[in-house]
Order: C-alpha cells, then structure tokens, then sequence
C-alpha cells in the first residue's frame, strides 16, 4: 500500500497517515482484546462513574444547604453535619481516587504490546523514509518544535517535515479519536480524580 500511495503527488504523507491509522487500528484491537472487553475493566469503569455522580450530588447538596442556610438569618448549620459531610465525601473521594488508579493498572497489560507494535511500525517506517521531508508544513515552527519536525531531513527548509514529526501527530489524534469513537476513552472522571500510578500528593494529608 505505501508504495502505491509513493506514486502520488503527496504519496509519502499519505502513506504516514495510512499506516498511522492502521496502527491506530491495530492497538485499540489489541487493547480490547487484553483489556477493553475483561470484566475487571468494565467493573472499574462502572465504580468510577458510580463514585463520580455520587460525589457530585454530594458537593451540590453540601452547597445547596450552605447557600440555604446563609439565606435565612438567625439560623446556622450545625458544625458536626458539615464535619460528617466532609468525611463522606472525602471517602468518597479516596475511592474515586484508588479506582482511577487501578484503571491505569489495568492498562498496563496490552502496555508492552502496544509497545512493541509502535517499534516495528516505526523502524519500518525509518526505512522506508530515512532522509526525506514526508510533507510541507504551512508554517515555520519555532526552533524547539523544528528539532523534531525537520529531524533527519536534508537542507535548510523549516517546512519540511520529517517522517518521525508526522507519523506523532497522525498516531495521537487518530488514536484519541478512535478511543473516544468506540467509546474506549478514560472516563472523565478518572482524569479529574488524579489517581494515575504516579498521582500528586494530597494537600489535605500534608
């Protein structure tokens, strides 16, 4: 196929985004197969969201009641059903937290597959376009992003764009888009939670 599309007048960048896309293609394969379809995923995807809604009606009836309470004068809210409040949520919160978490330790699974997937296509992808500008961009990047985007590429042109430049960008967006297509893209709740394998510390521990 990349010699065929080679043929056209911008064969060379077709030929990227095609492969892109199939590779895009064959990682969400295997990512479903290893991880997507397990019970142990769906499970984890289901407390996350079941904790996420739990948690945001909890935070809209803790500032109902406050705005409430500041309403009417001469009444106050009793300083231990806040305290009660506040622990709950922060349970709450902690478990949102260690299900985030073992979300991404569950993709760790298909993690080396995927891995060794992007190494082949890409050392392919080296062979096949070692030295030569894939495409024109429209623009001259900034010298941080021109390391990259005119990496390995002949002459002193800053629009021309290398291979490796291109092949990053296709590889993220047709992966992000397909993941949110098929409906494989992490919750949102898991992202606002931060409980990744490496999450921040907790202010409130400290």
């Amino acid at each position: 196929m990349a010699s065929a599309l080679s043929s056209l007048r911008y064969g060379d960048s077709l030929s990227v985004v095609a492969i892109s896309g199939a590779t895009a293609v064959l990682c969400e394969a295997i990512s479903w197969l290893l991880i997507y379809r397990t019970a142990t995923y769906n499970s984890l995807r289901a407390t996350i969201e079941r904790h996420s809604r739990k948690l945001d009606a909890m935070k809209a009836g803790a500032s109902s009641s406050s705005s409430s309470s500041a309403a009417s004068s001469g009444s106050s809210q009793p300083a231990g059903s806040s305290s009660s409040r506040a622990k709950k949520m922060d349970r709450v919160e902690t478990s949102l937290k260690d299900a985030a978490r073992e979300l991404s330790l569950a993709k760790l699974k298909s993690g080396a597959v995927v891995a060794a997937v992007l190494f082949v296509v890409f050392g392919l992808l080296n062979s096949l376009f070692e030295g030569r500008a894939v495409a024109k961009l429209p623009f001259a990047p900034v010298p941080l992003v021109q390391r990259m985007s005119h990496r390995g590429v002949p002459g002193n042109d800053p629009t021309d764009c290398s291979m490796v430049f291109l092949y990053f960008l296709c590889s993220i967006s047709i992966r992000t888009n397909l993941q949110k297509l098929l409906g494989f893209a992490p919750p949102r709740a898991a992202a606002a939670a931060g409980g990744g394998l490496f999450p921040m510390p907790d202010p409130k521990v400290n």
